[in-house]
């Protein structure tokens, strides 16, 4: 696994201004893990999909990425107890028992940008071989994914459609690695 050490930054710092934050792992080293991103929803805009690759070639830079799409499950659209669950199985035949699976969930905890940058490090230290993101399909995770999660977060107080919320997810995970490595990205 790649070894990646991190300067300049304390979680304890307020937001601004940057100078003299010292990292919580400064001068250890930080164990990247590669990222899987999943999200259920219908296809992508074609603006939507120049930016996730936008940040995803950003993102490579630090950490190898998959970007994985499952479309809802439009058969199902009256039943959307079974829609949920063949998106949730779907979702999971993509995950590894060794992932460490976020969840994306509108009541999950609500964190800051140097909390993602901490959860990204952490992740390296958990024995996981790989992250998975998971951004759920139009109703939310199904029970198996909530169950299997090991950490729930939320990238607004807004609900956020699935396009969104990739948007937001990618330049989350770019601004982290740029905080880990003590770059000048995240103000």
């Amino acid at each position: 696994m790649p070894i990646s050490t991190c300067t300049n930054y304390s979680s304890s710092a307020p937001p601004a201004p940057r100078s003299g934050w010292q990292c919580k792992y400064s001068g250890q080293a930080v164990r990247t893990l590669p990222i899987r991103i999943i999200t259920v929803g219908k296809k992508r805009s074609p603006g939507v999909q120049l930016l996730v690759d936008e940040y995803i070639g950003k993102l490579k830079h630090y950490c190898s990425v998959d970007d994985i799409q499952l479309r809802s499950n439009p058969r199902n659209a009256r039943d959307v107890r079974a829609q949920v669950d063949d998106e949730d199985m779907a979702a999971m035949n993509l995950m590894k028992s060794d992932d460490w699976v976020v969840m994306l969930d509108e009541h999950g905890l609500d964190i800051r940008s140097e909390q993602m940058a901490e959860l990204v490090a952490e992740a390296g230290n958990t024995g996981a071989s790989r992250l998975s993101f998971c951004i759920g399909g139009p109703y939310g995770h199904g029970q198996r994914i909530r169950t299997r999660a090991n950490k729930s977060i939320r990238l607004s107080s807004m609900v956020l459609n699935h396009q969104i919320a990739l948007v937001v997810l990618v330049e989350q995970l770019y601004r982290s690695w740029t905080i880990l490595k003590g770059q000048n990205y995240h103000h």
